[in-house]
């Protein structure tokens, strides 16, 4: 049997559909999936089976302008898996078409893409009529040489095998990179805090969720088969956390409860989750808070 094994970048502005593509790809929850922007921070590897191929996903952060030390690490992050995938797949959203983002993508793909195969996979197809479609993968395809186009939509599920498919195919080949079983490299500590940030992102509003984060300070297996873990999320100011508490703490109860039913479904057993708020002013400037979301601090130099 011939094996084959390698490293597909997913890359594209913040909210193109790359996480609902990564969870769908691997068949299960590893990459934060939210209607904000710019919510993936670590670089999640989800590995996906397919035949004798496995193909490990790298869900970057989207490309976007950065603004603050936290935003150029993210993007410096982005860029380098692509560097260093075989395979890199652009997904650009249908019914948002070429926008100044995609663009200054592609332009650095110039360099990027030099020496790997790359595709392009236009999601969100359900949202505009064939005609937009045709007339935008025409126009992108001018611009930037990719050697396959896809046609599909993450949420929904259409035309995700075809690009399976064709990932199996161009991975090169050689041994597998994970056990078979394995679903994505994250610890868990850090799964299970990605999945209470989520929570936060989607309850709290506008500039909040980029300023805090959430860290497994303690996990502890029981004799009985569950788990106890405790998470502390930081926050930047005091206000802060009287948002994140909410009125007589019920914000904080919510989302600890959806965390920690989310938490139970993944892990298969029990679990006893714990959430503590603490403000620490300056954590957007901590290098050991990048290195906990697997992000290079001197990246995010201006």
């Amino acid at each position: 049997m011939t094996t084959r094994a390698g490293f597909v970048a997913l890359i594209g502005e913040p909210n193109a559909g790359k996480s609902t593509l990564l969870n769908r790809m691997v068949g299960a929850k590893v990459s934060i999936v939210t209607h904000k922007v710019q919510t993936t921070r670590a670089r999640i590897r989800g590995v996906a089976m397919e035949g004798d191929a496995q193909l490990v996903f790298v869900d970057t952060p989207g490309l976007f302008q950065p603004r603050r030390r936290l935003d150029r690490a993210m993007v410096a992050a982005a860029w380098g898996e692509a560097a260093d995938a075989d395979v890199v797949v652009l997904m650009v959203e249908a019914h948002r078409g070429v926008t100044e983002g995609v663009e200054r993508i592609l332009e650095g793909l110039g360099d990027v893409g030099k020496g790997r195969k790359v595709a392009l996979a236009v999601n969100k197809i359900d949202r505009v009529e064939a005609p937009v479609l045709l007339g935008l993968t025409k126009d992108l395809n001018e611009r930037y040489p990719f050697v396959e186009t896809f046609l599909i939509s993450a949420e929904k599920g259409h035309g995700v095998d075809a690009l399976r498919t064709w990932l199996a195919g161009e991975v090169p080949e050689g041994p597998w990179l994970y056990p078979e079983d394995q679903i994505a490299d994250l610890p868990l500590r850090m799964i299970a805090a990605e999945m209470t940030r989520e929570k936060l992102t989607l309850r709290l509003h506008q500039e909040l969720p980029y300023q805090l984060t959430v860290e497994t300070e303690n996990w502890e297996e029981r004799k009985d088969g569950s788990a106890k873990i405790d998470q502390i999320i930081y926050v930047v100011r005091d206000g802060h956390k009287g948002i994140l508490l909410g009125h007589k703490g019920e914000t904080i109860k919510q989302v600890s409860k959806a965390s920690r039913e989310e938490l139970t479904e993944f892990l298969g057993r029990k679990v006893h989750l714990f959430l503590q708020v603490k403000v620490r002013s300056g954590w957007l400037d901590e290098a050991e808070r990048y290195s906990e979301m697997g992000l290079d601090f001197k990246d995010g130099n201006a």
